[in-house]
């Protein structure tokens, strides 16, 4: 059995590995991986809260730990990276926002009495601002490959929206909200998930990539959809789960668009 086909298959909770996350350092930053790297940001605002409301609500927690503080690791190397990345004054005012929300964001990280209302809170605006700065460094790109990258990360981010929601839902928190939430999230990827399939610019490789996503959103659906008591602890596990093999398979989707930008590009 291949690793994807496990993937498909575990039932355990799968990290990404390191090597799945490692990127150029900032002096050999393009636009291309700006854009992915300012995308991988958003997802990481979510899954950093997603990752606190895992060990609020004792869901896989030995797993939850270090993925939290694995992604507030690598949030904050690349807050590093692309602060010395500015080709426009727009992507500089869009950094600044994202340094001043996380300043704000990562004390409630630290503490699990913080208040969820707050984590919601200044989740959702550093996912702005991280929005904000991969839009501008889009523009500065200006090709389809980049919208590409761009689309492809959102999913990455969307996963962990759709996990967050689902998790804040759970615990009773902005419950109106969190449905919204994840419905809108669940639309929002499925219509993207089309729209990057038929994408000319797709190697098979990457065909190959998104047909794996899609079994995983076959998976994941199922897991939103348990809504029954007695199934609440194993759908929790199974959004957490599922949530992170569609990152890792997305993650791969957007270095793969990343690389054909960047030889585009040179």
């Amino acid at each position: 059995m291949d690793r994807r086909t496990f993937l498909s298959l575990a039932g355990v909770c799968c990290l990404p590995a390191t090597h799945l996350w490692a990127a150029p350092a900032a002096a050999g930053l393009s636009l291309p991986s700006a854009i992915n790297k300012a995308g991988r940001q958003r997802m990481l605002s979510l899954r950093m809260a997603k990752a606190w409301l895992m060990l609020v609500l004792g869901v896989l927690p030995d797993k939850a730990k270090p993925l939290l503080t694995q992604s507030i690791s690598l949030f904050e190397q690349q807050l590093g990276e692309l602060k010395s990345f500015a080709p426009s004054d727009e992507v500089r005012a869009a950094f600044q926002q994202l340094e001043q929300e996380w300043s704000r964001f990562r004390p409630l990280l630290a503490d699990l009495r913080s208040d969820p209302k707050a984590v919601w809170t200044v989740s959702e605006a550093a996912l702005t601002a991280a929005q904000k700065l991969t839009q501008a460094y889009e523009k500065a790109a200006g090709t389809a490959l980049g919208r590409l990258v761009n689309v492809s990360g959102r999913q990455r981010m969307l996963s962990q929206r759709m996990a967050k929601a689902y998790f804040f839902r759970q615990m009773g928190v902005n419950v109106t909200q969190a449905g919204e939430m994840l419905d809108a999230a669940v639309k929002e990827f499925a219509k993207a998930h089309e729209e990057l399939k038929v994408a000319p610019q797709n190697s098979a490789h990457i065909k190959e990539e998104l047909a794996l996503v899609e079994q995983q959103w076959f998976f994941f659906q199922n897991a939103l959809g348990m809504r029954d008591a007695g199934e609440q602890k194993r759908a929790a596990t199974n959004v957490a789960t599922t949530s992170e093999r569609i990152l890792e398979q997305m993650n791969e989707v957007v270095g793969l668009y990343e690389k054909s930008a960047r030889d585009v590009e040179y």
